[in-house]
């Protein structure tokens, strides 16, 4: 068998927008509903929820049918975390809270097999496709997408250097806790930070490293686009159920 490919990792390169979604429930059903809806790449965060590895295989088979990529945020830029979700056969990882070059460099080494990085070798894992696959351990990191998320003043300082450490596809800039970092927590689209995002954008364009967001602002998120950001999350499913739910009561009001 051969190594599976990476849809997302091939249209970064290529420069091509990808519009994706936010998964928070964890649940394989709200996962297949949402493989179905049309979008480029889904990400079932397990930063801010109750889901691990266990449910990240769940999730990863349940969109494995369907033209979309399955993408993984890990809790942690933890090589033992980063492993198991590797292990279950995530192609694509969005690591949070990396605040330096040398970070976003342990971020890689956790995504490559000795004797560049220190992923645990495991030959009969569902990456691996349980073994069948040729090769693996040599040609894994073809495949392998590694985004870092860059979320402080600070780490945004640092966005080129942040960008350009070798084994770094993309950079992602997390709103919500960069509004907090400014001093304005609960204001991602506070006029300081919108600023400071669109640099960011911009700063990451000179370099040519591909930039992304997750926003529920649509003005936050077009401005994102123009200023350069190639991989967009425009909703939660969470936020997308409350605010149908809302909308169909208030019309039995």
């Amino acid at each position: 068998m051969d190594l599976p490919k990476n849809p997302f990792k091939a249209a970064l390169r290529a420069g091509q927008r990808q519009i994706g979604l936010w998964h928070t429930f964890a649940n394989p059903d709200v996962a297949e509903l949402m493989a179905t809806c049309g979008y480029d790449w889904i990400l079932m965060d397990t930063e801010h929820s109750p889901a691990g590895p266990a449910e990240a295989l769940a999730f990863l088979r349940t969109v494995a049918p369907y033209p979309v990529t399955g993408v993984v945020r890990p809790a942690w830029n933890d090589p033992v975390e980063i492993k198991k979700m590797l292990d279950v056969g995530a192609q694509t990882l969005l690591i949070p809270y990396v605040q330096t070059p040398e970070e976003a460099r342990a971020a890689v080494a956790a995504v490559t097999y000795p004797p560049k990085g220190i992923r645990g070798v495991a030959g009969v894992t569902r990456a691996t496709r349980y073994g069948s696959v040729e090769k693996y351990a040599e040609r894994a990191n073809e495949e392998i997408c590694l985004l870092v998320q860059v979320e402080t003043r600070s780490a945004l300082e640092q966005i080129e250097e942040i960008a350009s450490v070798e084994g770094v596809d993309g950079v992602f800039i997390g709103p919500a806790d960069l509004a907090a970092s400014f001093g304005y927590p609960g204001q991602p689209s506070h006029p300081e930070v919108k600023a400071a995002i669109l640099d960011g954008f911009a700063r990451l364009k000179k370099v040519g490293v591909p930039g992304g967001i997750l926003s529920l602002d649509d003005g936050l998120l077009r401005d994102s686009a123009e200023a350069g950001a190639q991989f967009l999350a425009v909703e939660i499913d969470s936020t997308m159920i409350r605010k149908a739910a809302l909308a169909r009561r208030a019309d039995w009001s």
